[in-house]
């Protein structure tokens, strides 16, 4: 068969179920052959970054990889930041780029350039194919290292020669295996730091979120009275009524939740992530005793010396843990855990402080949020965009269950919560999907409106409006006293969200924004909620956070 084909065989046979992209020339071959699967679905896209996002949050949604497409040049070059941002936010993926003809690639020539090089830094691997009959082992290697904790992105290179080259290979047979579990010993080990501890906290990462770890770390909780802490990418590792949810540590300043760390002895990170929180932000003096759990070892930090590391899977680890603590409850009897319940308190009530705000003109995000979490359920899933509105999300939007609140922590690029709720709502169609971006977030990617809208996605974007690149101003206010030129004008969005034909709303009153919310929830189709944004707010929270104490 022709190459292209079998790498859609192959594909099929590893489940894949989509395809994200645009097209161009020298991916020709392959979107033919795809046209001919009636296993995977093509998403046709407006621009490759878009195709990305996607894919990253079918990828972090299922666990499982999905394609986004590109030819090559412009198009590749086009939709490494969103392969990059699933990589650093631990999705799998799989990229796969068009290439020009081999015969001219050694030499300078149109469009050329070396994308499997550009991509190595920002994927876990990344390789062309050179001979047809290694396309079978090329996508098993690719996927398996995509799904491998901790997962990423990876890319195939098929060039336009290579494509139409006959082959008579075949897909191989799909294996999956079980990771590796740790030793007694250093179970036994970690076992033995958490039991000593006075004031124990749990810092729950990324990696925390994956079902069957948040399964057990809920138990152990459960069994412990241990209070969690998640970063921003491992919300709903514990339930948010749960008395031992403390929320989210991550802002740049100090809040009650970093008071609560400032107060422990015993530190345990699960499935955590320096690029989301570094150490040098939580650790400062190095007075802690940390014990690490997760898939893979610490990266090395000098602000991150460990009394215990335990490598392996994070399920069976906390598993392990937990068969320790129901052997002998009585270290458990003797923690102390007014630092992390009084924290837990504190942020209830700064949640609950303007539940009931009637300002109008604008409106500030802590309503906003408010209302947003009453309007959607336990299973429903809020994305964010990056900006000073994701700042607002982090510490004020909490979750029931994991992967419902997705917040693009590691790479951080901007223009991913359109199309990731699009990528959402073909995941989860009968969940409800709300996006929230900021108005210099949304006009990055705005042109998935239009796939929005010819894919009838029931979706509902809020986009914060304030004329400005909020969080940079915010920043800069905070580190120089005054802000560089960030402002910018808009578009009326309502006119252009119904030139795309979404349904769109204005509310620049907090009484009605709870109804308008769930008026763009009931609305079939794509749906763009418009919210003056009262940015006022960062400043008296930066000013209130340098103020907080809480004596335990």
């Amino acid at each position: 068969m022709k190459a292209s084909d079998l790498m859609i065989r192959c594909l099929e046979s590893e489940g894949i179920e989509y395809v994200f992209g645009v097209p161009g020339e020298e991916n020709a071959d392959f979107l033919l052959s795809l046209e001919q699967s009636d296993k995977i679905r093509f998403i046709l896209c407006r621009h490759e970054q878009g195709a990305a996002f996607m894919a990253e949050v079918y990828g972090r949604l299922t666990g499982n990889p999905a394609v986004c497409l590109s030819t090559l040049g412009p198009g590749a070059t086009n939709l490494i930041t969103g392969v990059a941002d699933a990589n650093m936010d631990r999705a799998p993926m799989l990229a796969i780029t068009g290439q020009g003809n081999s015969m001219r690639r050694h030499k300078e020539s149109h469009q050329i350039m070396d994308v499997v090089a550009m991509y190595r830094p920002v994927t876990k691997f990344a390789q062309s194919v050179l001979h047809p009959d290694t396309i079978p082992e090329l996508i098993r290697k690719a996927v398996r290292q995509a799904r491998t904790e901790k997962p990423g992105a990876c890319l195939i290179e098929l060039p336009e020669d290579i494509a139409k080259l006959e082959s008579d290979a075949e897909p191989l047979e799909v294996r999956r295996f079980r990771r590796p579990v740790p030793d007694d010993k250093i179970v036994d080990k970690a076992w033995e730091v958490i039991a000593s501890a006075r004031r124990p906290i749990i810092l729950a990462g990324n990696g925390a979120i994956r079902k069957r770890a948040s399964k057990q770390l809920r138990r152990f909780v459960e069994q412990t009275g241990i209070g969690v802490i998640s970063t921003f990418m491992g919300k709903g590792a514990v339930d948010m009524d749960d008395e031992r949810c403390c929320f989210t540590i991550g802002l740049q300043d100090r809040d009650y939740t970093a008071l609560a760390v400032e107060e422990s002895d015993v530190i345990i990170t699960l499935g955590y992530d320096m690029v989301e929180y570094p150490p040098r932000l939580w650790n400062t003096t190095c007075c802690h005793r940390i014990v690490h759990i997760d898939f893979i070892p610490a990266e090395i930090d000098d602000r991150y010396p460990l009394d215990a590391e335990v490598v392996g899977d994070l399920a069976h680890t906390l598993w392990m843990l937990n068969e320790r603590a129901a052997a002998d409850p009585r270290p458990a009897q003797n923690f102390d855990h007014r630092h992390t319940r009084q924290a837990r308190q504190a942020m209830l009530a700064e949640f609950r402080e303007y539940a009931e705000d009637t300002s109008v003109g604008t409106i500030k995000p802590q309503k906003v949020l408010w209302d947003t979490r009453r309007v959607l359920g336990p299973e429903d899933i809020l994305l964010s965009d990056v900006g000073a509105h994701k700042m607002w999300v982090g510490r004020y939007y909490h979750s029931h269950e994991p992967n419902t609140c997705l917040i693009p922590n590691g790479f951080c690029a901007m223009g991913f919560a359109l199309p990731g709720a699009i990528g959402a709502s073909l995941v989860a169609p009968l969940r409800k999907v709300m996006a929230v971006c900021g108005d210099g977030a949304l006009l990055m990617n705005v042109q998935e409106m239009e796939t929005a809208r010819r894919l009838n996605s029931n979706i509902v974007v809020q986009v914060w409006v304030d004329n400005a690149y909020g969080l940079i101003s915010w920043k800069q206010q905070n580190h120089y006293g005054h802000h560089t030129d960030l402002g910018f004008g808009n578009p009326d969005f309502v006119q252009m969200a119904r030139a795309f034909g979404w349904q769109a709303h204005y509310c620049d009153r907090s009484a009605e924004l709870q109804t308008v919310l769930r008026e763009a929830l009931a609305e079939e189709g794509p749906s763009l909620v418009v919210i003056p944004i009262d940015y006022r707010e960062n400043a008296k929270l930066t000013q209130r956070l340098g103020k907080i104490g809480m004596r335990v």
